[in-house]
Parts: structure tokens; C-alpha cells; sequence
């Protein structure tokens, strides 16, 4: 066995083992560290594949972005997922009839698919393709071909953005808010205050206990 086809059988089994605990956890932290795992080992598999553009896709997109996003969103909202699982049953029969149904798909595709003699015994023209990394071949091709589209696309997304911004955002009432023009503004005399309390008594009223030091009103 190459070192390839080890490190094919590595990333594939832990990428489906890790897959299955994703959904027999109870932990719902689990399940998302689970998924993770799974990312982290299907990126190896494009590696393997020549395809390292996806690979760095799904580890800093999936992994860097999405799972790691609902972890946070599971331990910060703190949801109860025993009350979510209520009334699961009812929809067993549905599951499973749409599970059974991509079975029987995945094993026509296993046992019916056939290699065209025609592929095998073409031969790669020499000096044909040029030299050129995926990545760069897809950068040329979304830079050139469909560069309009590409920036259009880019173009969408700032305009969903901005207007999720616009949706959600509330102004609130009686919230402090930092003016820097005015702070750059001030000098030492109005932001340093000198005094020169007795003996023993600090800055309290003669308590012996230093009184907090309150801000300018003009600071």
C-alpha cells in the first residue's frame, strides 16, 4: 500500500466515523466538535486530490467561520434541546422512507456506473495543458471569464449585509456614548484636578475613608 492510499483510508474513516457521532451525539458541543473534525479530514482528502483551493475553502471557511459560529451560538444561548427533541417520533415515518430512498439511490449509482473504454485508452497530449496550479487556473477564470458576475456576486452580499445592519440595528435610549472630538479636545488643567486634603483623613468627609473621585462635568 502507497503512503497515498494510507493517508486516503486515514482522512476517509476518520471524515465518516466523525460524520456519524455528529449525529448519534446527545452533547450538542460534541456534535459541532465532531462536524469540525469531519471538515478538518475531508480538507485532507482535497489535498490528496490536488485540490488544495477547497481544502483551504473548508478549513477557513467551515471550520474558521460556520462550526465555529455554532459553537458559540450553542453555548451562549444555552438551548434546551430535550424540549426541541419532543415530538420526534412523528416524523420518523418521513425520515425514514427519505432515507431508504437515498440508499437505494447510492447503491445504483455503486452498482451500475461504467467507464467509458474511449477514457482509459486516450493518452494525454504532451506540453497540451500548461503547467498551472487549480488555484490559479480558478483565479484566471473568475478574474477573466466571469469577472462581471463575480463582482456582482460581491455586490449582493454588501447589499444583504448592509441591510441586515440596517434591519436589526435600534437606537437606545440613555446609553453613554464615547465623544473622541471631545476627549482630543481636552487639556491637562481641565482633565487633572490637584488637592491637598488633612492629614489622615484623605479625600473623605473626616470618615477616614477615601471618598470616589468623581469625573468633571465638563470632561
Amino acid at each position: 500500500m502507497s503512503v497515498t492510499a494510507a493517508f486516503f483510508y486515514l482522512f476517509a474513516g476518520i471524515t465518516v466515523a466523525s460524520a456519524f457521532l455528529v449525529i448519534a451525539s446527545r452533547n450538542p458541543v460534541h456534535a459541532v466538535l465532531f462536524l469540525i473534525l469531519a471538515f478538518v479530514n475531508a480538507a485532507g482528502l482535497f489535498v490528496l486530490l490536488g485540490a488544495e483551493f477547497l481544502a483551504m475553502i473548508l478549513i477557513v471557511v467551515y471550520v474558521g467561520a460556520v462550526a465555529v459560529l455554532f459553537l458559540f451560538v450553542i453555548m451562549l444561548l444555552d438551548i434546551d434541546f430535550a424540549s426541541l427533541r419532543q415530538g420526534v417520533l412523528q416524523y420518523l415515518p418521513i425520515g425514514a422512507t427519505v432515507g431508504v430512498i437515498f440508499l437505494v439511490e447510492l447503491i445504483l449509482v455503486v452498482t451500475t456506473y461504467a467507464v467509458d473504454p474511449a477514457l482509459l485508452a486516450a493518452q494525454p497530449v504532451a506540453g497540451e495543458v500548461p503547467v498551472m496550479t487549480n488555484t490559479a487556473a480558478l483565479g484566471s477564470v473568475l478574474y477573466t471569464r466571469y469577472v462581471y458576475f463575480f463582482q456582482l456576486s460581491g455586490l449582493i452580499l454588501l447589499v444583504a449585509m448592509i441591510g441586515a445592519i440596517v434591519l436589526t440595528l435600534r437606537d437606545r435610549v440613555g446609553v453613554k456614548r464615547q465623544d473622541a472630538a471631545r476627549q482630543a479636545a481636552r487639556t491637562k488643567e481641565e482633565a487633572i484636578g490637584m488637592t491637598s486634603p488633612p492629614i489622615g483623613e484623605g479625600l473623605g468627609s473626616g470618615s477616614g475613608v477615601p471618598a470616589p473621585v468623581r469625573p468633571r462635568e465638563d470632561a
